[in-house]
């Protein structure tokens, strides 16, 4: 369905964000042994990526996305990950992740909102029926991926729940748990993992509570068992492994945008007129593909989403 997946080669000081890699140098050089552990894990032996059963991937042979991009492969979609409570090695977090427990899972819906509630992960999946989307996946170190999506619209969960008319932002919180997550002993990160959208854009028809892949239950390394998947934006944005969501008022500290406010803004719209600090966005690398293409704004979808920002100034609100 699309050629061999090969790791990308882009340096590793170009796909590891500032606040790890300077903080990694400052670790080695003497800090304390919990943490060490962490990077430790990260270099354990690489397990196999699962592989796609053949009546699944017939199911989606042959098909693109609204571009006319061909999906990327399972196995590069479910064995190449950013997902930081568990490494920073990019290929290693699937064999960390393997034994990942997504039940009992309740996420809870809070806030501003007159009718809050907690919901039971399968509860959830029964009362917002799942739906196939193709979306394109843009992370910020310039790789990217086409990914087919199973999940409901965010706006169904929203409606269920009334936001009141003080509610401005949605704030996302995912799980914190030492144990299963190791990655959480790193102390250069504010835990638990966090993420939030402004309303209209929570609202908007593409942001996708996703609860699975290629027509298959979402995998630990990609979020299961709840993940947001934003398309128009860069991927850290998508909370992974969601256990709250919460109404506010005002504008929600998030893990990233604290970290290392200078690299990664609140809003993060791809965008190939607004670089990074330490690489332009210009252009990207699909895995899968050896060239690379050029950034689409939005990536893509600025028919969708380009309304939202009207009269902002997409540099100084990055």
């Amino acid at each position: 369905m699309t050629t061999q997946w090969k790791p990308d080669p882009i340096r590793s000081s170009d796909i590891t964000p500032e606040a790890v890699y300077v903080n990694r140098r400052q670790f080695m050089q003497g800090a304390a042994l919990a943490a060490g552990g962490v990077l430790l894990a990260a270099c354990a032996p690489k397990a196999a990526a699962p592989t796609l059963a053949p009546t699944q991937a017939a199911t989606f042979s042959g098909a693109k996305d609204e571009l006319g991009a061909p999906l990327t492969s399972y196995a590069a979609v479910t064995g190449y990950n950013n997902y930081y409570e568990f490494t920073d090695d990019k290929q290693g977090v699937a064999p960390m992740a393997k034994d990942f427990k997504t039940r009992p899972w309740t996420i809870e819906v809070s806030g501003l909102v007159n009718q809050p509630r907690t919901y039971d992960i399968d509860e959830l999946m029964k009362r917002f029926p799942s739906e196939e989307r193709i979306y394109r996946l843009r992370c910020v170190e310039g790789w990217s991926m086409v990914i087919p999506w199973s999940g409901f619209a965010l706006n169904k969960l929203l409606k269920d729940v009334e936001p009141t008319s003080a509610a401005k932002y949605v704030h996302f919180v995912s799980l914190l748990d030492h144990k299963q997550m190791p990655g959480q002993q790193s102390p250069f990160f504010v835990w638990p993992y966090s993420e939030g959208l402004r309303l209209d854009e929570a609202q908007n028809d593409l942001t996708l509570l996703a609860t699975g892949v290629y027509g298959k239950d979402l995998p630990a390394q990609n979020g299961a068992p709840l993940r947001v998947a934003v398309p128009w934006k860069y991927g850290f944005k998508s909370a992974k492994a969601i256990v709250k969501i919460e109404l506010v008022a005002d504008q929600p500290q998030t893990l990233w945008s604290t970290s290392a406010p200078n690299e990664y803004g609140f809003y993060s719209n791809v965008n190939p007129d607004v670089p990074h600090p330490r690489w332009s966005q210009d252009s990207e690398r699909r895995i899968g593909e050896s060239d690379r293409r050029p950034t689409l704004i939005f990536n893509g979808y600025a028919d969708q989403v380009a309304s939202l920002y009207t009269g902002m100034d997409l540099r100084a609100n990055y």
